[in-house]
């Protein structure tokens, strides 16, 4: 299988996206390290937390993380919890679960270097 990092996101819109299964949600979890399956009011979400040294770099990753969303043409939902708590949500909101789309980008956010940003123990 073609590295995830490596692939572009499609259009939302598309008429080919669908929500996938669960078994196959499953089989690219492995290929996203530290991320996990969440099911949220019945929709699968991946969901992944780290902690930050401060506040400020919490909204630094933020915007790391934004560009590369901005770049995909994908959004995930970002959630800064007291002032050093982080984590994201990917999911497609347009099927109303995971498609392909949010493994990229979990995959492209995995490549980010975020190490300055985190504290010497981050949460996985």
């Amino acid at each position: 299988m073609e590295d995830l990092a490596a692939k572009k996101c499609v259009p939302c819109n598309s008429k080919d996206l669908q929500a996938m299964t669960e078994e196959s949600a499953n089989d690219l979890l492995s290929k996203v390290a530290g991320w996990n399956l969440v099911n949220e009011n019945g929709t699968p979400k991946l969901n992944r937390s780290w902690k930050v040294k401060s506040f400020t770099k919490g909204l630094e990753l933020f915007k790391l993380v934004g560009n590369v969303a901005e770049a995909e043409g994908h959004h995930p939902d970002l959630h800064l919890v007291g002032w050093n708590n982080i984590t994201i949500e990917i999911w497609t909101h347009a099927v109303g679960g995971l498609t392909e789309n949010d493994f990229i980008l979990a995959a492209k956010i995995n490549g980010l270097n975020l190490h300055h940003l985190l504290r010497k123990k981050a949460a996985a």
